[in-house]
Formats: structure tokens, C-alpha cells, sequence
């Protein structure tokens, strides 16, 4: 509902233009002088304001430079019954949207209201407009169909409350995705909270997620807020949500049902006016049908489908990022084609985060303002063909001989615990180097590790 403020010190004048104005839906304010119409906008928040010339205490011009200096979006239009060309001239240069002579016209003034609306209406959308394009442009980098196809979804989805799915391997960018979103959207003034499901162990997830009550449980010292009051008004990230338990699934549906939480060991519901946004790099249909995910949930969260391709499938993207990262770490670095050559058809297993952990290698460890396809090769790390031949080699050798003769998962084990050993070798034994490598979370990896009983050199 748009509110009015109407500045008059002739109480009929109040009266009359207030009934006209709430007959129409509006909300109005009323005073009788400058000043504490003042204090009515800092209080409340008006869209326009009826402003009389002739007032006591601080007069309507004087109050018209102060208003459009302290609310400079704030629409005014001026009201006189002793009003003269010149004043009406100076009223408008000073930023008022009109100058109406009294006795007051009713269809005037509906008329003014609803012009001041739709012009304020398109400001707020031009601005938006141009806020989205900038931080798309931004935070979005790419030349690629795909990365152009994200944006596009960025500008159409972002002023909505529309729940959105990110879907990618680790490092592809969907934490980014998810900050630009928020910030394009309306709410990107209020909190932008990330929880990573898969760095929280089980038993404390529903705790950071809808906060705990003092003596919840045996550690809860004191009352504590979740992420979902947290983040009330603002965007709520759940990212790697295909780790999140099914209990904690059940209470996500609930309070995306019911838009209120309660905290555990709490007996009253909190109202919360969070916009969901969550990401995975696992298959959920996949985990639906296997029963590890709920599908209620995920139709849920599936309202805005956005994937996100690894760097490999689009490598057009790869000059403008590394430049980029080169830019944010100040240092000038000119590249060859041999060298961009070499970058657009490496692997990219860690994705966005690798090519920005070598731009942070190029500023720490290359000395020069240009770099080559042999010096970039020693940076990246690449193995010559006859050792990734002994690497690939030594792999098959250490499978059993007779693993189509055992079942599946004992298949998927037995393969997964030299997979891990032979990364582990790769990169010689340094956990976060090879996580990084194979594109999962670090702790994951310790969880493998000790499954297999597994360690570096």
C-alpha cells in the first residue's frame, strides 16, 4: 500500500485530502507544520507528500529543499491557494513533482498521485535494472552461451522470492551465482547467510539451522539463533544440501511450508521471511529415487533450475576469468596464445577455484609481466605424457584382478580406495591439494580417508 503525508496547517484541507486519499487505498499521514511532518518521515515510510507553501514555523519552500536533500526519492507535490508563476517555477526547480493552486481539483489530485506512482515506479525499476546488469556483468564472468544464458536467468529471477536450485561440480561457481542473485534482488540489502551442509556433522546441523533454546541439550550453555532468523528478510544459501540428513530435510520442508521455524527445545513459533536459494554438486533426482533425498522437498527447492557447466565445457570463459583474478591481485600479465592454448584445453578438475588458485600462483611465483605455455605448464603442474602414462598404468595394476567377480559395492570400494590412493600420490600425500584435484570438500575426503584407512606419503 503506497502512504501519503499531507503538510497543511488548514485542518479542513487535512480532513478533506485525507478522506479523498484513503478512499483510494492509500495510507495518509497528517500534520500541521513542516517540522513535524519532519518527524513523521523519519518515522514512517512515505512515498509522497502534499506540501502546503504557506506554513508556520519553517515554510514550504524552505521545507521542499530540506525534504528532497534528506529523501532525495521522495516525491513532493506543492499546494497553495496564494500561489504566483515565479513561485510555482521555483518549486519545480527545487524538485517538486507539481504545483496545485487551492481550491484542490479531486481529479487533479487523484490524477497527480497516480502519475508521482508510476514515475517513482519506473525509477525503482530503472535502478534495479541497472544494479542487476552491473553485478551480473560483475560477479558473473563469461563470454560462453552458457555463462550468458546464467545471467539472463539472474536478471529475470532475482527481484522474485522464487526458490532456486544450483546444480555443478565443486568449484564451478554457485556460491557466486547465489551472492549475485541476492544482490540484484530486492532483498540485497538485508543478510545474505551461507550454511555448507557437508562441513556440519549431523547431530549439530538442525541447531545452526533453526537455533536452540538454553539447556536444549547437554553443550546448550545459552539460547542461540539459527540461520533461518538470521537471515530473516535477507537470502538464505544452503549449499551442498544433498548432505543434509533426512531429519533435517523434514524441518527445511516444514518451514518453507509454514514460513515460521522453532528452535530446538523451544515452544513458540518465530515467524521468518527467508528466500531460499540452495546448491548441490550431486545428482538429486538421482538421491530421490535411492532415498536419500526427499522429492517432496525437491520439487520444492526445484522452482528455478540453474546449472552450472564445469570450465571444461566452456572455455571461452577461461581468458576473461583469469584476467579477471589477475586484475583483483594487481598484477599485469600478458598471455600468449600458445599460453591460452594450453589453458583452454587443461582438464580444469577443480574448476573456477583451480584457475583462480594459479592466477594467485602466476602473482606469488612468475616474475615477469607476460608468461609462456612453458613457464604456465611448470605452474599448472602438468605431468608429461609418459608419466601420466606410468600414473594411469599403475592404477589399473592395482585393481584386483578379480573385481567384476565381486558385487557392487564391493566393486565401487575396492575402486574408489586406489582411485584416492593414487590422487593421494599425485599430490604427494597434501590432503587439501588433492580434495581440490577431484573436486570434493576436504572433509569429505579425511571421511574416505578413514573409511579405507588411507594416508599421505
Amino acid at each position: 500500500m503506497s502512504s501519503i503525508l499531507i503538510i497543511d496547517d488548514e485542518p479542513g484541507i487535512r480532513l478533506t485530502l485525507a478522506s479523498i486519499l484513503e478512499d483510494e487505498k492509500y495510507k495518509v499521514y497528517t500534520s500541521e507544520d513542516a517540522l513535524s511532518g519532519i518527524e513523521t518521515l523519519k518515522r514512517e515510510v512515505i512515498d509522497l507528500v502534499f506540501l502546503d507553501v504557506l506554513l508556520p514555523k519553517l515554510g514550504g519552500i524552505e521545507a521542499l529543499e530540506r525534504l528532497r536533500k534528506e529523501w532525495p526519492s521522495l516525491e513532493v507535490v506543492m499546494i497553495s491557494g496564494h500561489a504566483n508563476i515565479d513561485m510555482a517555477v521555483r518549486a519545480v526547480k527545487l524538485g517538486a513533482f507539481d504545483f496545485l493552486e487551492k481550491p484542490l481539483s479531486l481529479d487533479k489530485v487523484l490524477t497527480v498521485c497516480r502519475n508521482a506512482f508510476a514515475i517513482k515506479k519506473l525509477r525503482e525499476e530503472n535502478k534495479t535494472l541497472k544494479k542487476i546488469s552491473s553485478i551480473a556483468s560483475e560477479d558473473v564472468i563469461g563470454t560462453s552461451a552458457e555463462t550468458r544464458n546464467i545471467r539472463e536467468i539472474i536478471k529475470q529471477a532475482a527481484d522474485s522470492d522464487a526458490r532456486i536450485l544450483i546444480t555443478g561440480e565443486n568449484g564451478a561457481g554457485k556460491e557466486v551465482i547465489a551472492r549475485a542473485i541476492h544482490q540484484c534482488s530486492l532483498r540485497a540489502d538485508n543478510p545474505f547467510v551461507d550454511v555448507n551442509c557437508a562441513a556440519i556433522p549431523e547431530s549439530l546441523i538442525e541447531s545452526e539451522l533453526f537455533g536452540h533454546e538454553k539447556g536444549a541439550f547437554t553443550d546448550a550453555v545459552n539460547s542461540r539463533r539459527g540461520r533461518f532468523e538470521i537471515a530473516h528478510g535477507g537470502t538464505l544459501f544452503l549449499d551442498e544440501i544433498g548432505d543434509m540428513s533426512l531429519s533435517a530435510q523434514a524441518k527445511v520442508l516444514r518451514v518453507i511450508q509454514e514460513q515460521k521455524i522453532e528452535r530446538l527445545g523451544g515452544e513458540k513459533s518465530i515467524e521468518t521471511d527467508v528466500r531460499i536459494i540452495a546448491a548441490t554438486n550431486q545428482d538429486l533426482e538421482k538421491a530421490c529415487e535411492e532415498g536419500r533425498f526427499r522429492r517432496d522437498l525437491f520439487f520444492r527447492l526445484n522452482v528455478i533450475p540453474i546449472h552450472v557447466a564445469p570450465l571444461r565445457e566452456r572455455p571461452e570463459d577461461i581468458p576473461m576469468l583469469l584476467c579477471h583474478f589477475m586484475k583483483t591481485l594487481k598484477k599485469e600479465l600478458t598471455i600468449g596464445n600458445d599460453a591460452l592454448e594450453l589453458l583452454c584445453s587443461h582438464e580444469w578438475p577443480g574448476n573456477v577455484r583451480e584457475l583462480k588458485n594459479l592466477a594467485e600462483r602466476i602473482a606469488v611465483m612468475h616474475q615477469g609481466d607476460s608468461i609462456s605455455a612453458d613457464e604456465l605448464e611448470k605452474l599448472l603442474n602438468k605431468k608429461s605424457k609418459k608419466e601420466q602414462n606410468n600414473v594411469n598404468e599403475n592404477a589399473k595394476a592395482s585393481l584386483p584382478e578379480d573385481i567384476f567377480c565381486l558385487n557392487y559395492n564391493e566393486a565401487r570400494d575396492s575402486f574408489e580406495k586406489h582411485y584416492l590412493e593414487i590422487q593421494l600420490s599425485r599430490n604427494n600425500g597434501i590432503i587439501t591439494r588433492t580434495a581440490e584435484a577431484i573436486g570434493i570438500y576436504p572433509s569429505n575426503l579425511h571421511a574416505k580417508l578413514r573409511k579405507y584407512r588411507l594416508s599421505g606419503p
